[in-house]
């Protein structure tokens, strides 16, 4: 399965954990990773079980990356 297709699958159960912002395709060391952006970091110890992002997902890495709220901007063409 390729990466984007993994992360389609997984989209709905990631992007529903607690300040998932996003995700998307990374790299880190030459590798293809998941890239997933959260609104904060915290530790796993203050999250439920069911709340922690998986460090992996089938073969690929996933990078948890803080980048604070995302917000959508109108297209300034339009």
């Amino acid at each position: 399965m390729s990466l984007s297709a993994l992360i389609k699958k997984y989209e709905a159960q990631l992007m529903g954990l607690p300040n998932v912002t996003g995700i998307g395709v990374g790299k880190k060391a030459g590798k293809e990773i998941i890239q997933v952006f959260v609104t904060r970091k915290v530790p796993e110890s203050a999250l439920q079980p069911h709340e922690i992002i998986p460090k992996k997902l089938e073969k690929y890495e996933i990078n948890v990356e803080e980048s604070g709220a995302l917000l959508a901007q109108s297209d300034p063409s339009a």
